[in-house]
């Protein structure tokens, strides 16, 4: 059952000796969301809130759904479930990469419980090389191409304000990318 696995990760306590911030693995799910986002790992604010993209990126990421903080994180529309769950310190250029630990041993099981996911969203690299097969070796390709996914997997670039210079010179994503996946949010969530 899925509320029995969701407490499980909640306390799993793997890799707590090497996290800074110790162990709080962040998540979201319900067997009825259509929509599954698989990002990076938590950031301090997440971290210290337990809830996910609950910071700027997570404001640039509802801008692309068109989606406001109540559909957001309505676990009956949405799965959220990043790579690394919990926060994995800083780096010399910002986060260090999400724990190794956490994919093998919880994504598979969460995956088994949510058949209705019609779109997983695959925000950073990270995401894109544990879940893609045949993709180019960068993040600005891999998401150029995200046709050859689509509509299971759709490669994205981190929605931080760091990335803003990348999406000013990559302007075909908002104009072609966005509007697919709003396109399916619209269609496919429930929006009361």
């Amino acid at each position: 059952m899925l509320e029995t696995l969701l407490a499980e990760i909640r306390r799993c306590r793997i890799c707590e000796a090497q996290l800074p911030l110790g162990a709080n693995p962040v998540i979201q799910a319900s067997s009825d969301a259509r929509l599954m986002i698989v990002g990076q790992a938590p950031g301090t604010r997440v971290h210290e809130t337990s809830i996910p993209w609950n910071d700027p990126s997570g404001d640039r990421l509802r801008e692309w759904l068109q989606l406001d903080k109540t559909h957001f994180y309505d676990a009956k529309n949405i799965a959220i479930m990043p790579m690394g769950l919990c926060y994995p310190g800083k780096g010399k250029s910002g986060d260090l990469p999400p724990r190794k630990e956490c994919a093998p041993k919880w994504h598979q099981k969460v995956w088994d419980q949510l058949p209705n996911i019609g779109m997983t969203l695959l925000i950073g690299q990270y995401a894109q090389n544990y879940y893609l097969t045949n993709k180019p070796k960068t993040l600005t390709e891999t998401v150029r191409l995200w046709k050859n996914w689509a509509p299971q997997y759709i490669p994205l670039p981190h929605p931080s304000p760091r990335n803003t210079l990348w999406l000013r010179k990559n302007p075909w994503f908002e104009s072609d990318v966005v509007p697919y996946i709003r396109e399916y949010v619209h269609q496919h969530l429930e929006r009361k």
